[in-house]
């Protein structure tokens, strides 16, 4: 079982970047969810799944991942460019504006 290590991407409902500063550590499901008959409900017997570790590095997590003899592959992040827009929203505030803002 090969855990994965890398740095999660900004959600696709927001620009900003909360959450996506640490490294993390994660397992693979090894077997699929199951349905529950009775209720509905999805489960699973694979507890390894629901492990994740977070860590404020890529060397930490490596080196948590060899001290604990896990085998760990590593995902590069994929670099964002910055969303800086002249004329953009934080302008309707600017102090020095030349014209009333209006709806």
């Amino acid at each position: 079982m090969t855990a994965r290590i890398f740095r999660p991407a900004r959600t696709a409902m927001s620009s900003g970047t909360a959450r996506t500063r640490k490294w993390v550590l994660e397992f693979p499901a090894e077997k699929p969810r199951e349905i529950d008959p009775l209720m509905g409900w999805t489960s699973s017997d694979d507890t390894q799944s629901q492990v994740r570790l977070y860590f404020d590095s890529k060397d930490e997590a490596l080196e948590y991942a060899r001290r604990h003899g896990i085998d760990a592959q590593v995902m590069a992040p994929h670099r964002r460019r910055p969303n800086i827009r002249p004329g953009g929203y934080g302008d309707n505030f600017a102090t020095g504006r030349r014209t009333v803002w209006t709806h």
